[in-house]
């Protein structure tokens, strides 16, 4: 049996990366497509809490822990067991959002956050993370044209912040080179797809049976 692969797609709001996941998860046999915070039942009511409009008074360390909170719930019951069997898991996010938007886009410091999620995935890290990458202007743009996208209490925050997250994927991906891979996201959807694709099955090829 292969073993299985955990790859994560990352990037801004309104970067694409929920579609061409989809469209990859079509085109591979045994694969699982899930989602953070959510995939299962617990964190998708954390997911509700946490992305809420009206919680406009959340602190930043509370939204911070409540993701950690989703992740380990999401890691144990869903994530984990699928790898154990040999899946290949997409997952629309994962441990580099909480570092780009609590970490850098609030504030509260890379390596502080990166801690508290050491404790919730017990160094447990994607083989491989794919960054879409987009000027905030035109992702907010995508957001807004999009009326059955869901609109979130992120999506309200202003330009400047969602230009500190994107500041701190480039810190991120300059500390992980090896595990993150980035794509200009602001091309066609073919395009990205196509490129997307390309890398996802060369990662593939690597994998060893076990």
């Amino acid at each position: 049996m292969e073993s299985g692969i955990f790859i994560t797609f990352e990037g801004p709001d309104g970067a694409g990366k929920t579609t061409i996941i989809s469209m990859i998860a079509e085109q591979l046999e045994n694969a699982l497509l899930t989602r953070e915070p959510g995939g299962i039942d617990i964190a998708e009511q954390i997911r509700r809490v946490i992305l809420d409009k009206d919680n406009t008074a959340m602190d930043p360390r509370t939204e911070a822990l409540l993701y950690a909170a989703a992740r380990r719930q999401h890691l144990i019951e869903k994530v984990k067991p699928a790898l154990d069997a040999g899946k290949v898991v997409l997952c629309d996010r994962f441990v580099d959002s909480s570092l780009a938007y609590q970490g850098h886009g609030r504030g509260l410091g890379i390596e502080e956050v990166f801690n508290i999620n050491q404790f919730a995935i017990e160094q447990m890290m994607p083989d491989l993370t794919i960054y879409f990458d987009i000027e905030p202007e035109l992702g907010l743009k995508r957001i807004n044209r999009n009326k059955g996208r869901e609109v979130n209490r992120l999506d309200l925050e202003n330009l400047d912040f969602h230009y500190k997250v994107r500041e701190g994927y480039y810190i991120l991906m300059e500390r992980f080179p090896k595990r993150i891979v980035k794509i200009d996201a602001s091309g066609t959807l073919e395009d990205v797809f196509q490129k997307t694709m390309k890398i996802v099955l060369e990662r593939l090829e690597q994998r060893k049976p076990v």
